[in-house]
């Protein structure tokens, strides 16, 4: 069981490391939002990072914005350095939980995962980046588990809602759920929206690597996971969605991996049946799919050299159509933007292995605005449900995908509590 308890040696159940970053400042706020959600309605937390006056900033601001002039004076503030690990020590010490904010993580989060693990502090990252998320895995499982440490990746955006999705479209179906199919749809309001440009690094670094991944994974061994039932069909690049009435394209971000990760756990761990995934995002109409051919294409052609990829980090809204700027969005595009899963699984009512599926099922999961408004709330309800339903958690600790640590708790419930719903159609 996971422990979890503060003492006055760890008087934190929750640090936020990198709470003045651009993601990090809305995590503090979602977390004085939820305090009374803490073990035995409480919750002691503090903010940490390389700068006291930005700290103390953040702590300022979310202040105001809240209506609890409180966080001024009552949340602890502790300075912490990715470049410095006995201050990365020092602070894990005292967390019973970190929540990671600190990206690219390919760049930054190995340090505080590393320093996690051998002081005992469980670490939460909003990671949607495989190659770490996998490296995290194969480098550090094993010790976590020898040390009772749950490390859980891509708890934002990327990627609870497709990775709890299927845990729950898996859990509403009646029989043996064989595939599914995730479309993504977002929206923005009238104010339009943008993302934040580390999200762009990230991207851009993720793709520069995508060959060191692939010797990554020939490491853990892995045998192909059975299929069962019958074997799910790739779309093409560029179709039209007659799921979602307009043109999809295949999802190039982390769910397809976290969602396969988590599969082979419980085929693993509980010798349940793997749920084969195909994930896909909308892309509008034509004139849409225009711009994003001709992005595409500058966008292959610059990462490939490191003179493109420093134009592509220096200039993210040229090359992205003022999709990714530097100063990310705005309070009111964040209020005016949604996203929108939907999700269509098949399968069958009695035996699998009887011809083709003989059932259907279509969830949704919807919610606000994914980066900034909808992942800090994925995040930190991730951190309380640790904290309130150790006994849910896998047997032993170790380095896990959402849906992996997840799967047997009340995360779901939280979440629809808290404006991200799932339901059944």
């Amino acid at each position: 069981m996971a422990k979890v308890e503060t003492s006055t040696s760890r008087p934190y159940h929750i640090i936020i490391f990198g709470a003045s970053g651009f993601t990090g400042q809305f995590v503090v706020e979602e977390v004085a939002r939820t305090s009374s959600e803490g073990p035995k309605g409480t919750l002691k937390w503090a903010v940490a990072g390389r700068s006291r006056p930005k700290l103390e900033k953040v702590l300022e601001q979310a202040a105001a914005a809240l209506s609890k002039p409180e966080l001024r004076t009552e949340v602890d503030i502790i300075v912490a350095d990715v470049g410095e690990p006995d201050s990365l020590a020092a602070m894990c010490k005292q967390g019973v939980i970190v929540l990671n904010c600190v990206g690219p993580y390919r760049f930054w989060g190995e340090p505080v995962v590393k320093a996690c693990v051998e002081n005992g502090a469980h670490h939460i990252d909003i990671c949607g980046e495989p190659q770490f998320l996998e490296s995290m895995q194969l480098n550090y499982n094993s010790q976590a588990g020898e040390k009772g440490v749950y490390v859980v990746g891509s708890c934002g955006f990327d990627s609870i809602p497709a990775d709890m999705g299927v845990i729950f479209t898996r859990d509403q179906f009646k029989g043996t759920l064989t595939a599914v199919e995730s479309f993504l749809t977002a929206s923005s309001g009238p104010e339009g929206g943008s993302i934040h440009d580390g999200t762009w690094q990230s991207a851009i670094y993720g793709f520069a690597d995508s060959g060191k991944l692939r010797s990554l994974r020939r490491k853990f061994g892995y045998k192909p996971l059975p299929v069962v039932g019958s074997k799910i069909k790739r779309r093409s690049a560029l179709f039209y969605s007659d799921e979602v009435q307009q043109y999809a394209v295949p999802f190039m971000g982390a769910d397809p991996s976290v969602v396969k990760r988590t599969q082979r756990f419980l085929l693993e761990e509980n010798q349940e049946n793997p749920v084969q995934y195909g994930a896909y995002a909308g892309v509008g109409g034509v004139g849409n799919i225009i711009k994003m051919l001709f992005a595409g294409m500058m966008f292959w052609f610059f990462v490939k050299f490191s003179w493109g990829r420093n134009l592509l980090i220096k200039f993210p809204e040229f090359f992205s159509f003022g999709f990714f700027t530097k100063q990310g969005p705005t309070r009111k595009q964040m209020e005016g933007a949604s996203f929108q899963f939907a999700f269509y699984g098949e399968g069958y009512t009695e035996d699998p292995s009887q011809g083709r599926p003989n059932a259907k099922i279509r969830t949704l999961v919807q919610g606000p605005e994914a980066g900034y408004v909808a992942t800090p709330i994925t995040m930190v309800q991730s951190a309380i449900t640790i904290l309130n339903e150790p006994n849910a958690l896998p047997k032993k600790g170790g380095v896990y995908t959402p849906g992996a640590a997840f799967a047997k708790t009340t995360l779901i419930n939280r979440l629809n509590k808290h404006g991200i719903q799932f339901s059944v159609i």
